[in-house]
């Protein structure tokens, strides 16, 4: 017979920290593989617009619903499933979200150039956010 692998709610919040800060950083990284392929002026575009893309996604969404999250999970009884760091829905949002990723890199329509302040962007605005989930654990 399977168990529930319960665990404290605080895993459950530095879990969902350590995915957000993985994430972001693995998007950055990701994109940095492309510098190679820009020219100058891409890379001061991607350079530029990336950060400020993150600034503005972190500050305007990733930020609330980290907070909304970190309240859902602290409201939590104690001992809670190892898996409810994020609501079911958003397991197929995540599914979603990666086969786009996956989708748009390996397109030759979208550009790298255009396509890296987007992964940057993304990726700094997961990774600010993710403090939010630390805070809520100290």
């Amino acid at each position: 017979m399977i168990k529930n692998p319960a665990v404290s709610k605080k895993w459950l919040i530095l879990i969902s920290g350590i995915l957000w800060s993985g994430t972001g950083i693995l998007l950055i990284w990701i994109a940095s593989k492309w510098f190679t392929l820009f020219d100058s002026r891409q890379m001061i575009f991607a350079l530029t617009a990336g950060p400020v893309l993150g600034l503005v996604i972190a500050w305007f969404g990733f930020k609330k619903l980290a907070h909304k999250n970190a309240d859902r999970i602290s409201s939590y009884p104690e001992k809670v499933c190892i898996f409810a760091f994020q609501r079911w829905q958003m397991y197929f949002l995540i599914l979603f979200m990666m086969s786009l990723g996956i989708f748009m890199r390996n397109t030759a329509l979208i550009q790298k150039f255009l396509l890296a302040p987007v992964y940057i962007g993304i990726g700094s605005a997961l990774f600010l956010a993710s403090f939010v989930y630390y805070k809520r654990i100290l």
